[in-house]
């Protein structure tokens, strides 16, 4: 359907499907993170730090869609838990990476397959096939909202 012939409501259907469908598929993953002593955000750090290994702390909270006022108290607790450390770059000196530590690489090895799999019983409604569309429009809206955003 071109834009010409769009109801003036599919817009706003497309924004409330779109919220409800991340609240429900989110409320599957809270619970699961929950279970395992973290929140969404130091969760999200210790995958990312775990995934791309270690990231300058302002560089994160884009990463994780986060506040870098947000980043700092995160990072502290995920450091009295011993999942993660600052360091220092060697380059210069102002700048603070935050890595894994051993227990945190430990602990998101043990509990990531798990999780994995109820994010995958959460978006089990739909076909393969349908995933990779969702997610390749999902893409292009998203690209396009943030170019647009002013």
């Amino acid at each position: 359907m071109s834009k010409e012939n769009q109801k003036p409501n599919d817009s706003l259907d497309l924004f409330i499907a779109l919220s409800r469908a991340t609240q429900w598929v989110n409320a599957h993953a809270d619970r699961d993170i929950r279970k395992n002593g973290l929140n969404r955000t130091e969760f999200g750090v210790l995958e990312l730090l775990y995934h791309r290994g270690p990231q300058p702390l302002q560089q994160i909270g884009e990463k994780v869609l986060m506040s870098s006022g947000n980043i700092t108290y995160v990072v502290d607790k995920l450091e009295k838990k011993e999942m993660v450390r600052r360091r220092a770059s060697t380059e210069d000196r102002r700048l603070i990476y935050a890595e894994i530590t051993e227990h945190g690489t430990k602990f998101i090895e043990e509990i990531f397959p798990a999780h994995q799999v109820v994010i995958e019983q959460a978006v089990d409604g739909l076909t393969a096939e349908e995933k990779m569309q969702a997610s390749q429009l999902l893409k292009k809206l998203g690209k396009f909202a943030q170019e647009h955003y002013k």
